[in-house]
């Protein structure tokens, strides 16, 4: 997992509630276990304006030009500002992987559903809540202005804008150093490496009828 300490990132507004993962990234394309290559599907029926399937090549599809992520000032955004319950409906852990494979570090809204907002931290995106009046004000900040990007310092749990007006968030101390340090599950596990070898080769040699 990529690890996240500071982001200086160009932002991108998705002003609607109620964001579900099946919008994030449609139940057709589900059909890989792997953490890449979701990101040309990312808000597929959103963005194309035909009907995706897998294996198609998106490079020839025909674009959405009202929807943000094809409107040139946001290329390469990688916060995504959004609204209420972002998140919300299946609990796929394709969605934050689509993100991710996009290019988005960051996702900020007032609320997420649960296990998406859990999903978010195992795959490096990391999900701020901040409060609606905050995130009502990012909104009209990016709309007046080409280029809006925010800095976002993990250690110290800010958002900053261009003004230099900050936000804090919160994140319990396990999310935020596994965050900083790229760690998920995996990772952390195996940090415990030598331990395991040493508890099965000691179960080993206790009890080798079970070992054939």
């Amino acid at each position: 997992m990529k690890a996240f300490t500071q982001v200086d990132g160009l932002v991108c507004p998705l002003d609607r509630a109620n964001v579900d993962t099946d919008a994030i990234i449609p139940k057709q394309f589900l059909k890989s276990i792997k953490r890449s290559g979701f990101g040309p599907n990312l808000f597929d029926e959103w963005r194309y304006l035909d009907h995706g399937e897998p294996g198609m090549d998106n490079s020839q599809r025909p674009l959405n030009p009202d929807f943000v992520l094809n409107q040139p000032r946001y290329k390469g955004a990688q916060v995504l500002l959004a609204r209420d319950n972002f998140g919300c409906g299946s609990s796929r852990e394709h969605a934050p992987w689509a993100l991710e494979d996009y290019g988005f570090r960051a996702v900020i809204a007032p609320s997420f559903a649960d296990i998406f907002f859990n999903n978010c931290y195992k795959n490096g995106v990391l999900p701020i809540v901040l409060p609606e009046a905050a995130v009502d004000q990012l909104f009209a900040e990016t709309a007046a202005a080409d280029g809006y990007t925010l800095h976002i310092d993990l250690a110290a749990q800010t958002v900053t804008t261009p003004s230099g007006a900050v936000f804090g968030f919160d994140i319990t101390g396990h999310r935020k150093h596994c965050m900083l340090n790229g760690l998920d599950e995996i990772g952390l596990t195996l940090q415990h490496a030598d331990e395991i070898k040493a508890f099965e080769a000691k179960h080993k040699q206790a009890q080798p009828w079970l070992f054939g």
